[in-house]
């Protein structure tokens, strides 16, 4: 009952006043129980309007940035979807649901198992992030769980023409929200809101020298 609580309380305190307001997004946030997709000491932060860590390196994203992004991302029936990122799998668990196929894509051996585990019907994937998943290309969908500083030219290759990309973008000092459709062998990324996304690494731009 306090974890219903804790999510009736997440729907309305946190997505409804940030602009998450689709039916079906709001269900599906409203029923599936976060406080399982963290780790057990971290049960009563579940909830909280802040990234929760997962490990040293790696964060479950608050429940607004997931709402924003998955909002954004517009999930069809017919698409086959790229998730990198897959974490402990609470992003893939409520796309599932709602797509024809689902890849994700997961760098961190023991969380590729949590999220196997939490997926079992999505294909997850143990490999760099920066690589996607080329095997199983082409993708209608992807979404990146955190915030990169570029975008790689290996993701881009693997969309559909009009494929569409949603993810956390870092701009300076400064995370937003973007999103991008695939036109030709582009997708440029436009910011389309403000909001605490945690980096991912793996996507952090290589140090630049200066003589």
């Amino acid at each position: 009952m306090q974890s219903e609580n804790m999510r009736r309380h997440m729907v309305d305190s946190q997505l409804r006043t940030s602009g998450v307001n689709e039916p079906w997004l709001i269900k599906a946030m409203g029923a599936l129980p976060r406080e399982n997709y963290v780790p057990a000491e971290r049960a009563a932060t579940a909830y909280a309007d802040r990234p929760v860590p997962l490990n040293a390196t790696r964060m479950l994203n608050a429940p607004v940035a997931a709402g924003l992004m998955l909002q954004a991302a517009r999930p069809t029936a017919t698409d086959r979807v790229l998730l990198i990122g897959a974490g402990t799998g609470y992003l893939a668990a409520l796309l599932l649901p709602l797509v024809s196929a689902l890849v994700a894509v997961e760098d961190d051996s023991a969380l590729a198992k949590i999220a196997q585990s939490h997926v079992p019907a999505a294909t997850v994937i143990e490999g760099p992030l920066v690589r996607g998943a080329p095997d199983h290309a082409p993708y209608s969908l992807v979404i990146i769980d955190g915030a990169i500083q570029e975008l790689p030219a290996a993701i881009i290759e693997q969309m559909t023409e009009g494929g569409r990309i949603v993810t956390g973008l870092v701009e300076g000092a400064v995370c937003r929200l973007a999103q991008g459709v695939k036109i030709g062998s582009h997708a440029a990324l436009r910011p389309f809101s403000d909001g605490e996304v945690a980096p991912l690494p793996a996507f952090a731009r290589a140090a630049e020298f200066v003589f």
